[in-house]
């Protein structure tokens, strides 16, 4: 496979072939992600694409789900992802699912139809950073689409029958907008209401411009406790008809995977039982946090 530069992927796509189309991030000036820095955004061609899916194919059975790289492999034109996706069927015999990320303007490009289209050619999850919920905090951090757009284009995604993650930052609002950050949060995930939620929490990356914001004082960041204090506001705030809700990436304090609404409750005890001891030790080690 021909890869250019660092590929990144959702943690539930670990076991998964991953095939660049694009190089790169369309938009890449979210203040917080350092992920595609250096990288001059393109799509790449059929042609070179083909040849990777090729290659997979020699793979055999090994190959059961992929994940179309870069950052927002959605923004390619609807003839291109149908092409590469119907190549992905007849090449990979055994292919279950195919993954990709996207952002809320790329999917609003896309009709119902078109998405389900794709979902007939086996695109089978969108992964979509909503990183805040609070308008004040998603202009801060230069993110390209509004809350609406976030509910509307997960509503569309939801429609066309594919699934739906949604990530967002703890963090990401500073302990100015700590408290509004979760609780706008929880509340826009409710109107989203997605498959999956991925919490995070922010790591800062050097070189980035909230880095020269935390640098310069100009944003605090919470302490471990302020996170998982947001962390209880979102989950409280957060009203999912049949998902689950996940903090179990590397990059928390608080390792969670709860089942929305019936591990709600129970979930909320044990965060409220651990701020209430205010126990580092009951805590992630930082030297145990990533990306």
């Amino acid at each position: 496979m021909k890869y250019e530069g660092m590929i990144y992927r959702p943690p539930s796509e670990a076991d998964s072939l991953i095939l660049q189309v694009t190089v790169g991030c369309s938009y890449n000036r979210c203040t917080f992600c350092g992920a595609y820095q250096g990288k001059t955004f393109r799509i790449k061609s059929l042609e070179e694409i083909k040849e990777d899916i090729d290659e997979a194919s020699s793979y055999g059975a090994a190959v059961r789900r992929v994940f179309l790289a870069d950052g927002d492999a959605l923004v390619l034109p609807q003839k291109d992802l149908v092409h590469i996706l119907s190549t992905l069927k007849q090449r990979l015999k055994r292919l279950e699912r195919v993954g990709i990320y996207a952002n809320a303007r790329d999917i609003l490009k896309k009709g119902v139809d078109e998405l389900k289209e794709l979902k007939n050619l086996g695109l089978g999850i969108i992964y979509l950073g909503l990183e805040s919920g609070n308008p004040e905090v998603l202009k801060r951090i230069k993110k390209n689409s509004t809350v609406d757009q976030m509910v509307r284009a997960a509503r569309r995604v939801k429609e066309a029958g594919i699934v739906l993650s949604v990530t967002v930052l703890l963090g990401i609002g500073g302990v100015k907008l700590s408290h509004e950050h979760a609780r706008d949060t929880g509340k826009v995930l409710s109107a989203m209401d997605p498959d999956f939620v991925g919490a995070l929490s922010l790591i800062v990356v050097p070189g980035t411009p909230i880095a020269e914001e935390i640098e310069t004082g100009k944003l605090v960041l919470p302490t471990p406790f302020g996170l998982i204090e947001e962390l209880e506001t979102m989950i409280n705030h957060c009203h999912l008809t049949n998902g689950f809700f996940a903090s179990n990436h590397a990059s928390n304090y608080l390792p969670l995977k709860i089942r929305m609404p019936e591990q709600k409750e129970e979930a909320l005890q044990r965060i409220r039982e651990v701020l209430e001891k205010k126990d580092p030790r009951l805590l992630r080690p930082e030297f145990m946090r990533a990306l």
